[in-house]
């Protein structure tokens, strides 16, 4: 059998674990993988090639794709289903395993209702996917982000300074919410929860009130505070240019909130945005792990011949689940996690 494999949307650290995993998996078991660059784009432009053990020794502890990726969407192109059918006919494809977040999976979910032999395997460092406890990535943005916030503590202290660290999350704050807790932070604002910079101020005062001379607010780049009359918060965004997928470029919402604070309290407040340092450089052990068990799983269910189905981690056990279920919705903060990390926000 030959199994394509692409990888999608952004790129994320245990992305070539889950490529290890499939090409070492396939070669075992006396299949070829196709490796399809650039996601989507490669089998638009017919860029692959057949994917040897040599091509994935030593890639586990490396951050990134070897295949590379992109937001290409097929469906945004002329013809592009057409030519995607071509591609997959042209280069004797039997089965395609697609590796993304929401708009790659719903990408392949519409390619596997048009008969398309499709596997899902779920990513984003966000860990907004539904259908899967956790996706490979957030572990490793969420350490690297309380990394960021522990060196944060040293400065602000030193200063008597309030610092406001921006992390990603556009619809879900998991990355705030665990970054925070675990690196101390004074305030979380995450985007399931409009926040009222009054509030936050008069939190942010009454610790300094106490004596305590410097502060930590972490800030997910989807957070939106409250505006008179809009009850669903306003967003801040660095562009209102849509990608191929109809996502504005967000960014922002840290130094607007660091600028704000200052003014309304008097103390000096800097800001911090971590961006795509969160995904960049090599995986954790457990984004390694969880890559390693989806790759080995998605090659499971081709043999099997378990087609439009997504791998899932569901507590510590690798299942499968639908792969529509990732298709245009969000897995928002879990309400128990939140209520745990209220005493942290405003």
């Amino acid at each position: 059998m030959n199994i394509g494999l692409l990888t999608g949307g952004g790129d994320c650290p245990g992305l070539n674990a889950v490529i290890r995993a499939v090409v070492r998996t396939a070669l075992k078991r006396n299949h070829t993988v196709t490796g399809i660059r650039n996601g989507y784009k490669g089998m638009l432009e017919d860029d692959a090639e057949t994917l040897t053990r040599d091509h994935v020794r030593g890639i586990i502890y490396r951050g990134g794709t070897i295949l590379g990726t992109s937001r290409t969407n097929p469906y945004k192109e002329p013809e592009g289903e057409t030519r995607i059918l071509d591609f997959l006919t042209r280069r004797a494809i039997d089965a395609l395993i697609t590796v993304g977040g929401e708009d790659t999976l719903g990408v392949a979910a519409r390619l596997h209702a048009s008969g398309v032999k499709v596997i899902g395997v779920p990513k984003t460092i966000d860990n907004d996917l539904e259908g899967t406890d956790f996706t490979f990535g957030f572990d490793t943005a969420v350490n690297i982000a309380m990394e960021a916030i522990d060196r944060l503590h040293t400065t602000a202290e030193s200063h008597n300074r309030i610092m406001v660290v921006e992390v990603m999350g556009r619809h879900a704050g998991w990355i705030a919410l665990y970054a925070g807790i675990a690196g101390g932070a004074d305030v979380i604002l995450v985007p399931e929860h409009p926040f009222d910079i009054e509030a936050v101020c008069r939190k942010l005062q009454a610790r300094h009130d106490s004596g305590q001379n410097f502060s930590i607010v972490v800030v997910a780049e989807g957070a939106k505070y409250e505006t008179e009359g809009d009850v669903d918060g306003t967003l801040v965004v660095r562009s209102m240019e849509q990608d191929a997928f109809g996502h504005v470029r967000l960014g922002g919402i840290g130094s607007v909130l660091a600028a704000e604070i200052e003014h309304r309290l008097g103390y000096e407040t800097r800001s911090t945005v971590l961006g795509h340092i969160q995904r960049g450089g090599s995986p954790t052990a457990f984004d390694r792990m969880l890559g390693t068990r989806f790759g080995i799983h998605a090659m499971d269910l081709v043999e099997t011949g378990r087609f439009g189905r997504m791998v899932s981690l569901n507590g510590n056990r690798v299942v499968d689940v639908d792969i529509a279920v990732a298709e245009g919705r969000v897995r928002y903060l879990d309400p128990d996690l939140y209520r745990l990390a209220e005493m942290f926000c405003e």
